[in-house]
């Protein structure tokens, strides 16, 4: 009986010494991750930082590589004021038979103000339209130069019943053996930038 005992004892031992390595093993595995976890966090977040820095380094440079050389934007070209007249109506210069043009006038305006001003003038402007109408004939105001001519002459007379100092424009023809030279004098400042036609009609 008491041989047994201590071989039981001895028996034992071996058992509790592979359970404390076991043990030791499990623990030093579990330092070892948990080590290499944090090793591992630690030097993803130190690239991220590093990558984050040199990214807002770059961007800070960014602007100064993109910047485009200074230009002046363009500014959209304002709508031009339209001012409509009353229509005109006038017996023409025809000898051969009575005749009368029935013609409606919108101007152009470069300016909004002037706009106003015309307003202001527009007996002396009808007037002066009237006159230019009533020295016409049929003939001169059917044909498209006609029309072109006579809105030209209505916006320079126009002009200068407001006060405007308007030049005619003058053709020079100086004739060199077969050859023609035209030169034209420069206009000076007309507000009045289109005479446009609303209606037009000769009977």
């Amino acid at each position: 009986m008491s041989a047994a005992a201590p071989a039981a004892a001895e028996g034992e031992a071996p058992k509790k010494g592979s359970k404390k390595l076991i043990i030791i093993i499990v623990a030093l595995v579990a330092v070892l991750l948990i080590g290499g976890g944090a090793a591992a966090f630690l030097l993803m977040k130190s690239n991220a930082d590093h990558a984050e820095a040199t990214d807002d380094e770059y961007a800070d440079e960014a602007p100064v590589k993109r910047k485009a050389p200074p230009h002046k934007e363009k500014e959209p070209a304002a709508p031009p004021t339209f001012v409509p007249l009353d229509p005109f109506v006038v017996n023409l210069a025809d000898r051969d038979t009575e005749r009368f043009a029935q013609v409606g006038i919108t101007f152009q305006i470069d300016d909004p103000k002037v706009a106003e001003e015309i307003k202001l003038y527009m007996p002396a402007i009808r007037n002066a339209v009237l006159l230019i109408l009533a020295h016409k004939t049929a003939p001169e105001l059917l044909s498209t130069e006609g029309k072109i001519k006579l809105a030209d002459e209505i916006g320079r007379e126009a002009a200068r019943s407001m006060g405007y100092e308007i030049d005619d424009p003058e053709e020079e023809e100086e004739q060199e053996t077969t050859k023609k030279r035209k030169r034209k004098k420069v206009e000076s400042y007309n507000p009045i930038t289109q005479v446009h036609y609303a209606n037009f009609i000769i009977q």
